[in-house]
């Protein structure tokens, strides 16, 4: 018997847990997947956008691995926090620890005014409309008429539909009654999505751009002046000497230059893509490039919008700044310029990098191995790559830790780790304790005539996991 644990039931512990079981160098496996969170899955529940029903569903080719007689789902333990188990305490229960807890942290703009009431990370916007139960109910009111999303990757597309998209759209899907509710009273009118480098460096896929402009009500606008500034759009056959365009580069390229061709003027210089929908009730996403923040700008103690400096390609893949500045009104600000990892207390961390050190998967302290302890996903490799990249991110570390299994088995582990987690003062949610709060949840949507909504607490996803929800 190999006893595994691994840590973050996200897409990549799902996926090293189905490593661990595909595999048959080591026939007899058992593999507990621990989360900080009473509820499986990670950035597929509470990462990806309630609209996107395709990709959620993703949740349940990862149950199929969790419900494996040779997997146990254990909720409701933290690793590495003052309250949580540390990893020197979690080696002595299991002859190996995978740990797959992603990059939780936003990278910050580092300007001055970030801080200022009204200026958010992307993420917790994210968490909020999640129903992650860290955010609680009621941190956003909309009251802003202009929101800037800082960024031009899935993440900041998926925030400004959201802000587009009426909440109508939305009683269908699993959102929160706090956030459905906020939605529904939302003033926001302009939602002005702004990268610092132009449309082929934009990291967004072509399916979540041409979601912008099928939004009901909503009118998509972009800057032929800012789409021609990038040599990229203005050689739709490639640069000269320069290595053809990647085919999703190219599809967004097409996608910009079908709206700046065929929209209608709104304002100087602007083309859209209008959608159906009174003039008067319409939300309008403006894209726009080449465009640096350097300044929240604040009134009445507030953000009340963004200074930016103009930009222009360097020549070298980069840009610089013309000396030109732009200031755009906002009343929210919502900034969607990356990820990073989080150090884990009693683990080896880059700061620099935002990972732990490894190789082939195994953990690195003062450049050696150390027995026992592997990563994979974010925390391994940076925030990088889509959720299916996480698959070969994890066979590569159930590789190495296959190759080390003769040693590991030689080590200590608990015949009952979950017992000895009690004995510990910890409280574990089962997966029968995941089906409560399912039942929950779904009984919740019932009262309120919608399908499953998501119980967005602490207290409330405990008491369910306990059958004790009302």
């Amino acid at each position: 018997m190999l006893s595994v644990a691994v840590v973050g039931s996200g897409p990549s512990g799902v996926y090293t847990a189905q490593a661990l079981l595909q595999q048959s160098d080591v026939p007899n496996v058992r593999v507990h997947v621990l989360d900080r969170l009473p509820t499986p899955y990670g950035l597929v529940r509470y990462g990806v956008a309630p609209d996107h029903e395709k990709i959620k569903s993703l949740q349940n080719s990862l149950r199929a691995v969790l419900e494996d007689e040779r997997v146990t789902f254990v909720g409701n333990v933290g690793v590495g926090g003052a309250e949580g188990v540390s990893p020197a305490r979690l080696a002595e229960l299991y002859h190996a620890v995978v740990y797959c807890v992603g990059a939780s942290a936003d990278r910050p703009m580092t300007v001055p005014g970030e801080s200022l009431p009204g200026s958010y990370s992307a993420t917790r916007f994210v968490s909020w409309y999640s129903a992650h139960p860290d955010v609680g109910a009621d941190p956003f009111t909309l009251e802003a008429r202009s929101a800037v999303v800082i960024g031009v990757g899935n993440v900041a597309v998926d925030v400004a539909r959201i802000l587009a998209r009426g909440a109508d759209e939305l009683r269908s899907t699993d959102v929160p009654r706090a956030a459905l509710s906020a939605l529904a009273g939302s003033r926001v009118r302009e939602v002005h999505i702004v990268g610092r480098r132009g449309p082929s460096q934009a990291r967004f896929t072509t399916k979540e751009l041409r979601e912008l402009g099928a939004l009901p009500g909503a009118q998509v606008v972009v800057d032929p002046a800012e789409l021609a500034r990038d040599p990229a759009y203005a050689a739709p056959d490639g640069l000269p000497g320069a290595l053809p365009l990647p085919a999703a580069v190219r599809r967004n390229l097409e996608v910009l230059r079908g709206w700046s061709a065929s929209g209608a003027a709104v304002g100087a210089g602007a083309a859209s893509r209008r959608a159906p929908g009174r003039a008067e009730d319409a939300r309008r996403i403006r894209l726009r490039f080449f465009l640096r923040p350097v300044e929240l700008l604040e009134r009445a103690g507030r953000v009340a919008g963004v200074r930016f400096a103009r930009t222009v390609p360097d020549g070298a893949g980069g840009v610089r700044d013309t000396g030109s500045y732009e200031d755009i009104e906002a009343q929210l600000v919502l900034r969607a310029v990356g990820y990073r990892g989080v150090e884990l207390p009693g683990l080896p961390f880059d700061p620099v990098r935002g990972t732990v050190p490894h190789a082939a998967g195994r953990v690195l302290r003062d450049g050696v191995p150390s027995p026992g302890e592997y990563v994979a996903g974010w925390i391994k490799r940076g925030p990088t790559g889509v959720i299916g990249s996480n698959r070969s991110c994890a066979k590569e570390t159930v590789a190495s830790l296959l190759e080390d299994a003769a040693v590991l088995a030689r080590r200590t582990a608990a015949d009952d780790p979950l017992a000895v987690l009690r004995e510990w003062g910890l409280r574990p949610v089962e997966w029968s304790g995941w089906l409560a709060i399912e039942r929950a949840e779904a009984e919740l949507g019932r009262s309120l005539g919608r399908g499953p909504v998501k119980i967005p607490d602490w207290p409330g996803l405990l008491a369910a996991a306990r059958g004790e929800h009302r």
